[in-house]
């Protein structure tokens, strides 16, 4: 019973932390808040004492503590010559150059974007499932705001360049960091790090359309994570229905085709939206970049989805019909038809 109320005191930290760090005006609130969200989500990485989770919890903290020392230590430059914490300093200061490169690089290095992405497939291959899907969705949250309050003051040219060679690089790592990977986890991670690239590059354009797609790539990623949660649990039980894992893998099949952007899918939407943003602008060339990173997840989440068809045609067909299943059912529903309402609407909008 003590754990159990530990364990609801470590969520409610690292969701005050989140809520702390977007809501303050000073960098040292938001960093303060950043801890706070650090340290409530730390126990619940290791709370199972996992070997492979206690070093994955162990490289987190590591990495989190360089990022939140490069935010530290820019917010410091910027107060040497503002003396003032607040964020709203820098409309009036024109020599902030080191202390924007120490901000973005803290901020990047927590959401394992590239350049800083070596630290999140290891780190994620040792997670349970409900922990991959806190460090993918809520664990960016308060970076990703931060990061769009730092363009949306410091509205520059070379900044907006590099976030979008950032962003392109991003893009580009996770696609082809995914194709030697052979753990499902190790693919949501790359292809985590490109979805940061698509979600950051879309600031460029408009915070509107990067909440836009920070939304549908929570949805997505919300109804992959329970899907395999609950597959794990049947394996788990040693429930040997061939209808519901032929169900259930294609579930997840259908879901990564729709993380990497199939049409006409959910996924497919949220990059639709930021290329007909973003097409009228000087930015274009940066976008085949991005849709290179996609078409190359794509690439591997359709040899799994061959893998797959492969694998029924060789077992023996049973004379069984699918089940309804309430929870898996509801996904598909959100990610076809949703996926193709907003395709038409973007589709005759653009037209």
């Amino acid at each position: 019973m003590l754990g159990m109320l530990f364990n609801y005191l470590f969520w409610i930290m690292m969701i005050f932390g989140t809520i702390f760090s977007i809501s303050s005006l000073h960098w040292l609130g938001m960093w303060v808040g950043l801890e706070l969200n650090l340290i409530g989500f730390l126990p619940i990485l290791v709370y199972s004492k996992n070997m492979s989770m206690s070093e994955s919890g162990t490289k987190y903290f590591i990495v989190q503590a360089m990022g939140s020392s490069f935010l530290m230590f820019g917010s410091l430059i910027l107060f040497s010559f503002t003396f003032s914490w607040e964020i709203l300093n820098m409309l009036n200061f024109k020599y902030f150059l080191s202390s924007i490169i120490f901000l973005m690089s803290g901020l990047f290095m927590k959401i394992g974007m590239f350049p800083f992405h070596f630290w999140f497939p290891s780190v994620m291959s040792g997670l349970s499932w409900l922990s991959c899907l806190l460090l993918v969705t809520w664990q960016k949250v308060a970076p990703i705001f931060l990061i769009s309050v730092l363009m949306e003051i410091i509205n520059v040219m070379w900044l907006l360049l590099m976030i979008c060679v950032l962003s392109s690089g991003s893009a580009l790592v996770g696609g082809f960091g995914g194709v030697n990977q052979s753990q499902i986890r190790g693919l949501l991670a790359y292809s985590s790090i490109g979805h940061m690239g698509w979600i950051i590059f879309s600031l460029c354009e408009s915070c509107y359309n990067m909440k836009i797609y920070f939304s549908i790539y929570i949805i997505i990623s919300l109804c992959l994570f329970i899907v395999l949660w609950y597959n794990n649990i049947i394996f788990m039980l040693g429930m040997n229905n061939f209808i519901k894992h032929l169900f259930i893998d294609f579930s997840v099949i259908l879901l990564f085709l729709s993380l990497g952007g199939l049409p006409p899918l959910l996924g497919f939407v949220a990059k639709l939206n930021v290329f007909i943003s973003i097409f009228d602008s000087y930015m274009y060339w940066f976008i085949l970049l991005l849709i290179l990173g996609s078409v190359m997840s794509l690439f591997y989440y359709l040899s799994l989805l061959f893998v797959f068809f492969v694998n029924i045609f060789n077992k023996v067909i049973y004379k069984e019909i699918f089940k309804s299943y309430n929870v898996i059912s509801l996904i598909l529903f959100i990610n076809f038809l949703g996926g193709l309402v907003m395709f038409m609407f973007d589709f005759f909008e653009f037209i």
